[in-house]
């Protein structure tokens, strides 16, 4: 598909019922497991990516962002959404230019966040952060295709557990344009199904949490349209590398390949993708 073809699929998979679940791969092999798995849509995650190059979230350039936009388009023929964090910017006007770059990597669309990168500061004011958004919609308008701009309010991730401020955010994001509202770090229920009350357009919710379980039926009847997993596959397996490592150095022994994907698995798997 084109990339305006995928933009459109992307769109259509937010205006049918139900809620649908879009993974966060962090590098090719893990975009065409996805795939392969009949995923309808990707998303990157900007912790994930990180981790892939061992290094801390936040401290990636756009350029570096974008390549990596870059290699999970070009990975399936599946639409993908960026995490684009902040837009690598704090001026709505550096936020637009991400808009128009990203848009130029095939991706069908994108998520920017009203989160400073500071820790003094952590969140964006809400004028601010509202222009951010404004201007990020203004860009996608002006693209030549479709692209679905999901916006972001930040609090419950650093420390600012205000639901009312999270709501308001979002309801802001929504009058300037936003085609998705997503609040990470949710982990009540009954919060989730407050926000989706009280927002006009279709709700993301991350998933992946620690301690947090709800299911898929769970999130679509609390009236939520996509889930994300952020870089809970990411830190799964960075997980599973550390318990083998530990498991090595402790005791000499190699008993984690049983929990192995098998050799011949993964490389039928990748082998379907060789006459893309």
């Amino acid at each position: 598909m084109t990339a305006a073809e995928k933009a459109s699929r992307f769109r259509a998979l937010h205006e049918r019922a139900g809620a649908f679940i879009i993974p966060n791969p962090w590098d090719v092999g893990t975009a065409r497991v996805l795939a392969a798995m009949g995923f309808e849509a990707l998303a990157t995650t900007s912790a994930g990516h990180a981790f892939s190059l061992g290094l801390p979230e936040g401290v990636l350039t756009r350029d570096q962002a974008l390549q990596h936009c870059r290699d999970i388009v070009g990975a399936t023929g599946l639409p993908v959404s960026a995490d684009l964090e902040k837009g690598f910017g704090d001026s709505p006007e550096s936020v637009a230019e991400t808009i128009r770059a990203a848009a130029g990597t095939g991706l069908a669309g994108c998520s920017i966040e009203d989160h400073t990168g500071r820790r003094d500061e952590p969140i964006y004011p809400f004028d601010l952060a509202v222009e951010r958004i404004q201007a990020a919609v203004e860009a996608a308008r002006g693209l030549p295709r479709d692209f679905v701009l999901t916006a972001r309010s930040e609090n419950f991730l650093w420390q600012r557990p205000d639901l009312d401020d999270t709501i308001r955010r979002l309801q802001a994001f929504e009058a300037a344009g936003a085609d998705v509202l997503y609040a990470p770090g949710l982990r009540d229920l009954e919060m989730i199904r407050t926000l989706c009350q009280s927002a006009g357009k279709p709700v993301n919710v991350v998933m992946g949490l620690p301690g947090v379980t709800f299911g898929l039926a769970e999130l679509a009847a609390a009236g939520v349209k996509r889930v994300s997993v952020g870089s809970a596959l990411s830190r799964l397996a960075f997980g599973a590398v550390l318990r083998a490592a530990r498991e090595m150095t402790e005791k000499g022994t190699f008993t984690f390949a049983a929990d192995a994907a098998g050799f011949a698995e993964l490389e039928a798997l990748f082998s379907k993708f060789l006459t893309r």
